[in-house]
């Protein structure tokens, strides 16, 4: 590549067009990045002109109706997989087999056993990947994991850690692939589950054994129209949904710690209530995607009657003096993917891993099949 990375698209829903935006704003922010990301080719068999609106408005030189024809693309250099779970491993495996990096969003593979396959593909064609874990890139998350490995607030005993959302709680939504696991491979514990267990062990330590419960609260919805989002009516006959609305567990870190897990797409009056508490033996952080620049501390005082104050992440906190000047300038969703994909360029340049990578999707997805297995068998499982 001469001064440029050459980019295409697989699926040009929300995330895909997510990509398309940071990918576009990269050298806004960091214009001493070493390749200027270049929209060359978008694939998407949407039925209907959105996709190739959406597509024209982004200024992509090429759409193509098939994903094939954008993997072997000989002007296309990275390729970012967006489409649904069930395209994510063929997409993958045949674009790093054709050389091409890659940044894949999560759930990389239904399962474990998938994601595996891209990790050696990865590894055999010995091109970059990158996962999207975006919530580890917020500043504020970087400062408690900063503050965690410290010792700031002692040796951490226990980690709490929600991701509960809303997006499934209408009964009269549309039976789409997501709740098909053909399709999906599982329910909420793909969705954001996996985005939790990349967050608990980012910020403390890897999971090494868990018990969980799982729960199907909306067991039939109505069949999707063509080409219906999850959030849409349903409008045919009904039918069962196959995976699950609600998951809690509990966990033992390889630090020794203990943790609590808890996750649920039908969450009636929550919308992205993300967010992580870890308490160590002498103090505590806890951070709430919905107030993302802030960081609650509990730290540097007595054992008893202490209390958090808050701490806004500024210039010296992650990456946000890429973006905002000052403390407490918040940064929002779409500068975190500005994060992933200034990070990726620079594992294709130095050809060293920089950010969330296809390992780490691995390692959440052992954490998701683990949790399947201890649900189905109601035993303890190891990883």
């Amino acid at each position: 590549m001469t001064g440029e990375v050459r980019v295409g698209i697989v699926g040009f829903g929300w995330m895909g067009q997510v990509h398309a935006r940071a990918l576009s704003r990269v050298l806004q922010h960091y214009p001493d990045a070493p390749l200027r990301p270049r929209l060359v080719a978008v694939a998407d068999n949407a039925p209907d002109d959105r996709t190739q609106r959406a597509a024209a408005a982004y200024g992509f030189e090429h759409q193509l109706p098939d994903w094939h024809d954008l993997v072997t693309h000989d002007e296309v250099d990275l390729v970012c997989v967006t489409g649904p779970n069930f395209i994510h491993r063929d997409v993958a495996v045949a674009a790093a087999e054709a050389g091409k990096h890659l940044w894949v969003e999560k759930p990389a593979g239904r399962d474990a056993d998938e994601t595996a396959e891209i990790v050696a593909a990865v590894e055999a064609a010995g091109v970059q990947a990158a996962t999207g874990f975006n919530y580890r890139n917020v500043p504020a998350v970087e400062r408690a994991r900063a503050i965690v490995a410290s010792g700031r607030i002692g040796e951490v005993e226990h980690t709490t850690v929600r991701f509960l959302a809303d997006y499934s709680a209408d009964p009269d939504a549309a039976l789409s692939w997501r709740f098909q696991n053909k399709y999906a491979g599982s329910g909420v514990l793909g969705d954001l589950v996996s985005h939790a267990a990349d967050l608990v062990q980012y910020v403390v330590a890897p999971i090494d054994e868990l018990v969980v419960d799982r729960a199907t609260f909306i067991s039939q919805r109505r069949a999707a129209l063509p080409g219906a989002m999850h959030y849409e009516k349903g409008a045919g006959d009904l039918g069962d949904v196959e995976n699950e609305d609600y998951v809690n567990a509990l966990f033992r870190l390889a630090d020794g710690s203990r943790g609590i897990l808890e996750s649920s797409r039908t969450a009636v009056g929550e919308q992205n209530t993300y967010g992580i508490e870890v308490h160590g033996t002498k103090g505590a952080v806890s951070w709430d995607f919905r107030r993302m620049n802030e960081l609650r501390v509990c730290a540097d005082q007595d054992y008893l009657n202490g209390f958090y104050a808050t701490e806004y992440a500024g210039p010296g906190d992650g990456e946000l003096s890429f973006f905002q000047p000052g403390t407490n300038n918040p940064i929002g969703f779409d500068d975190l993917k500005v994060i992933e994909a200034r990070r990726l360029i620079e594992s294709i340049v130095t050809g060293s891993p920089v950010g969330a990578t296809i390992h780490d999707a691995l390692a959440a997805a052992k954490v998701v099949d683990a949790m399947i297995i201890s649900s189905e068998e109601r035993k303890w499982v190891s990883l």
